[in-house]
């Protein structure tokens, strides 16, 4: 079966443990970028299916990827979460805006 998917580190080991044989390359910065971006597509599709914690946890570790792709800190994003949490507020209203 044909995949041309991004994986988990530790997925090609599990697979030989089956039995199977794992054709794997190690992507290059572009595609790293590019592949991460479908994953967390594909994860936020399947968290909004599921509704499960699984997922969600599945979106975070995407994320933390993401970060290091981009020289990012994890501290950092939270601190720009809560800022715009203070200026502009969360969503624990639930507010729907309908017209403007």
């Amino acid at each position: 079966m044909k995949y041309n998917k991004l994986i988990r580190d530790n997925i090609p080991e599990i697979i030989v443990k089956k039995g199977g044989t794992p054709v794997t390359h190690i992507a290059s910065d572009e595609e790293f970028e590019a592949k991460l971006l479908e994953k967390l597509a594909e994860e936020v599709q399947e968290f909004t299916e599921s509704k499960s914690a699984e997922e969600m946890a599945d979106i975070q570790e995407v994320l933390k990827a993401l970060y290091e792709l981009y020289g990012l800190q994890a501290d950092a994003i939270e601190n720009l979460r809560q800022k715009k949490a203070t200026e502009r507020g969360a969503f624990n209203k639930r507010i729907i805006l309908e017209e403007s």
